[in-house]
């Protein structure tokens, strides 16, 4: 059941590392021109502050650096992130778990998440837990673009069960932050994946050829 009523589904978003709340509002008008009537997108800014300078392949064009965010750190030392990276240790979890689960309390009801690259790993995790029956995390479905199973060792767990969440996965083909292998990997591990490509890179595709992907799979949880 939609909890938006006549002004569609509630969405909240998920920024990716290096973003926050407004720069990728910003960044998705786009996204809510072609699904106004059908979905509103909220927002949420990731709890840790990124001090790091930035690094190659952050791709977080538009974010000024005092305002750059992110939703857990692969290198807990030095407070940076890389979606490559093989982590034994990382921090910021669990606050990041928080601040969503205060949001979607906040700002419910909420009828699914959309998450970008970072924001979309996450989402991913979020879903996990939703299936293991966490009552902090009521939401339907879920929209992934450009995202990744998380590499910490920590989170191996939130991939050992298959994940039955509706989901919608966006890659791109020429991704060159999250190539779209590690995007195919994430959907792997959910039930019955929706899988829309586009030709390019790393960012919210909102054309005319992926409109009816979205539509489409948004109908779904219309009443």
């Amino acid at each position: 059941m939609s909890a938006g009523g006549s002004e569609g589904l509630r969405l909240l978003c998920l920024h990716g590392y290096r973003q926050n709340a407004d720069s990728f509002r910003a960044r998705t008008g786009a996204l809510r021109k072609l699904l106004r009537g059908r979905a509103q997108l909220l927002a949420v800014d990731a709890p840790h502050a990124v001090v790091a300078p930035a690094q190659p392949g952050d791709a977080a064009p538009g974010c000024p650096e005092a305002d750059s965010r992110g939703w857990w750190f692969s290198n807990a030392r030095e407070g940076t992130f890389d979606a490559l990276e093989d982590s034994s240790s990382c921090r910021g979890l669990e606050e990041s778990l928080e601040a969503v689960a205060r949001a979607l309390a906040e700002q419910g009801p909420v009828d699914g998440l959309l998450g970008f690259s970072q924001g979309a790993a996450l989402v991913g995790i979020l879903c996990a837990l939703k299936q293991r029956g966490d009552p902090r995390f009521p939401f339907g479905f879920a929209i992934l673009i450009a995202g990744f199973s998380s590499r910490a060792a920590s989170h191996r767990l939130y991939y050992q069960e298959p994940i039955a969440v509706p989901s919608l996965h966006v890659l791109g083909e020429t991704d060159r932050v999250i190539p779209a292998e590690m995007s195919r990997e994430l959907a792997s591990h959910f039930t019955e994946p929706v899988v829309l490509t586009h030709p390019g890179g790393h960012f919210v595709p909102a054309s005319a050829p992926q409109k009816k992907a979205y539509l489409e799979f948004l109908d779904q949880f219309r009443k």
